[in-house]
């Protein structure tokens, strides 16, 4: 079971949260002047990487506020959490 330090309520069990996807997810600027491609693009595909991830995590029987994880998803190691807001950080593995 993964170990989640929710930045708001510090560690908590895997099983309080649910995960949101990838992140970041941006929504296209224009979606009525985005063609279909990109719409799909945006909705239904993810890259699903094997190794470093970036996905959004809801803690949902705790806070329930919504927070970013960087996770080897091979190992499921937790490498950093940051805010929905904050910039995606740097992290060794990526330098």
């Amino acid at each position: 079971m993964l170990l989640i330090d929710c930045p708001w309520c510090g560690p908590r069990a895997e099983s309080e949260f649910r995960c949101g996807g990838e992140s970041p997810i941006v929504r296209p600027a224009a979606p009525a002047s985005t063609d279909d491609t990109a719409w799909a693009d945006y909705m239904f595909y993810r890259d699903n990487v094997k190794g470093l991830g970036f996905e959004r995590w809801h803690h949902r029987f705790g806070c329930g506020l919504w927070f970013n994880v960087a996770r080897d998803t091979v190992s499921h190691r937790i490498l950093a959490v940051y805010g929905m807001t904050d910039p995606r950080p740097v992290l060794e593995s990526e330098a």
